[in-house]
């Protein structure tokens, strides 16, 4: 089996000047806390699908540059046949000086927290690519290739694809990401996925990490959410029970283990298909503005989010 790899760099490219992380103390969780880009121009939405940067103050000014990077790979068969493909984009990090020179090695521990925060962040996206069970895939498609070849029946080569937009808001960098994966079935599967990476701590985080008691945030979110829901069922004339799954109020309630993210109009919250509904449903998607959660964020989380004080 052949396999065919190469890594298209410069999808896109998010820059941006800042002082590095501040180097970790004891670990409280395992979560990673969300990242800080500033671009320039910033869009309205605060969406960066090419370039961006992010300054702060710094003793000796960094530029962190985020660029979507598209990780192509497939894999053939003995006779040439390509039995499946995948396509990434995915977001990496990099440290620059202020004169454009790539940071490697680090001669202060400013710079060592701001290469380590780099590689947080890189190593999410890489791992994720790295565990996805290309191989398995492959394989599949091979017995699959071969069943239909007996029977006569069409087959098409799987296909995997990661679709990624990158936005900053404040402190924070929030990757929303959409997987497609094609594999034989009925139908392709679809799944939203997000992660929100602090650049003042170099770690990822979870949205309750924004707020001042994160325990009401949680509960205020899941009652804005059930009732968006309720509006969603109405709207074609279903009880929720019918056209939710039976659990929704609880699925609701874990919300923030679904795909979150943030742009500069407010969070979003998204559920994939089969995940709160049924597949014909399609992604359920909820939206709310930061100004209905700004008074449940902390001094931190304003900061993050590039909101004022004074909206709360």
């Amino acid at each position: 089996m052949k396999r065919l790899i190469a890594l298209l760099a410069l999808l896109g490219a998010l820059t941006s000047c800042a002082a590095p992380p501040a180097q970790a103390g004891p670990e409280e969780n395992t979560e990673v806390p969300m990242t800080d880009l500033a671009p320039a121009d910033r869009p309205a939405n605060g969406a960066l699908k090419e370039q961006a940067v992010f300054s702060q103050a710094a003793p000796r000014q960094l530029c962190y540059t985020v660029a979507l990077e598209t990780l192509e790979d497939s894999a053939q068969a003995a006779d040439g046949t390509v039995l499946a493909r995948r396509s990434y984009a995915l977001p990496v990090m990099t440290v620059e000086l202020a004169d454009g020179t790539a940071l490697t090695e680090a001669a202060a521990p400013a710079e060592e927290a701001a290469l380590t925060a780099a590689e947080t962040f890189n190593s999410q996206f890489r791992d994720w690519a790295a565990a996805d069970g290309f191989d398995e895939v492959t394989a599949w498609a091979e017995e699959d290739r071969a069943g239909r070849a007996e029977t006569g029946a069409a087959w098409t080569p799987y296909v995997l694809e990661l679709e990624s937009e990158v936005c900053r808001t404040g402190d924070l960098i929030s990757v929303q990401a959409v997987y497609y994966g094609s594999s034989g079935g009925a139908h392709p599967n679809t799944v939203l996925m997000a992660w929100n990476f602090d650049l003042s701590t170099g770690r990822f985080l979870t949205p309750e990490q924004l707020a001042a008691d994160g325990q009401a945030f949680s509960e205020a979110v899941a009652q804005e959410l059930l009732r968006q829901s309720r509006e969603t069922a109405a709207a074609y004339d279903m009880a929720p029970e019918d056209f939710f799954w039976t659990n929704y109020q609880e699925i609701l309630a874990g919300w923030s283990s679904y795909a979150v993210s943030f742009d500069g109009e407010g969070m979003t919250v998204g559920f994939s298909p089969y995940e709160l509904a049924a597949y014909a449903a399609g992604p359920q998607i909820y939206h709310l503005p930061y100004e209905q959660l700004a008074g449940y964020f902390s001094t931190h989380g304003l900061a993050l989010l590039g909101l004022a004080a004074t909206e709360k």
